[in-house]
């Protein structure tokens, strides 16, 4: 058994966080101008809504305060643009054409009319968004139709997800809505659904009496292994719904 001591020849006597310290100080810092022109882009060039974490990870070697601060120069730069401005949405940041562009903006993507939702539909998806967690059974008294077949088409549009089952007899499924539902209604969360009567104008159909209640939270109960197994995951669209579409009860 060698009894030598090996050699400290002076090289690794700094300790690792030292030298990443130095390594970041040696780090050429982005210009207030430049990095704002680099926030701007990425939220241009984002598919999705862009969060804050996101920016931060792209911009890992920029301080936090930094990137925030840019964004906020982005967003009042939006401010005074007549056809475009940085909205918050779905929990991140996008940039999008303003409200009152939104039918010029159609007419240059005519060839989506035929993805529309139907009057039923959007009926049933006001339901959803102001009543959410609600059974299918609730819907259906809310509107006076079956809406199992309308139903079906926001779960396979992804605007309507299973969220869990109501605590009661049966344990229905309990429906509500999803992440695409914010983004194509340009929704910060839920709590930034308009007035019912806002949103039914929007629309183009008269909001049930019903919807302009308050609800009293009812407890639910979480999808178990087994739904998930039959779902796929908690936003498939495979529940056991009726494949009749609308009748009058």
């Amino acid at each position: 058994m060698s009894d030598e001591t090996p050699i400290d020849d002076g090289a690794s006597t700094a300790p690792e966080t030292e030298v990443d310290a130095a390594a970041a100080e040696m780090r050429v810092r982005l210009d207030p101008a430049q990095l704002r022109a680099i926030v701007e882009a990425l939220v241009f060039a984002s598919p999705e809504p862009l969060s804050l974490k996101a920016l931060c990870r792209v911009l890992a070697d920029e301080p936090r305060e930094d990137v925030v601060a840019a964004l906020e120069a982005v967003r009042e730069t939006y401010q005074d643009r007549p056809g475009l401005h940085v909205v918050e949405v779905a929990g991140g940041y996008q940039i999008t054409t303003r409200p009152e562009l939104h039918e010029w903006v159609r007419r240059l993507f005519h060839e989506r009319s035929s993805q529309k939702l139907s009057v039923a539909a959007l009926e049933t998806l006001s339901v959803v968004a102001y009543k959410q967690p609600i059974t299918q059974a609730e819907i259906a008294e809310i509107r006076g139709v079956n809406a199992s077949g309308v139903l079906s088409t926001l779960l396979e549009r992804h605007l309507v997800k299973i969220v869990g089952r109501k605590n009661v007899v049966g344990r229905p499924f309990l429906y509500g809505t999803t992440r695409e539902f914010l983004l194509r209604f340009g929704l910060k969360d839920v709590t930034d659904l308009p007035r019912v009567e806002d949103m039914a104008q929007q629309l183009g159909f008269e909001a049930p009496p019903v919807l302009t209640e308050r609800m009293v939270p009812e407890e639910m109960l979480p999808l178990d292994d087994d739904d998930l197994a039959t779902l796929g995951n908690a936003t498939a669209d495979a529940p056991p719904v009726d494949e009749r579409q609308d009748e009058e009860l």
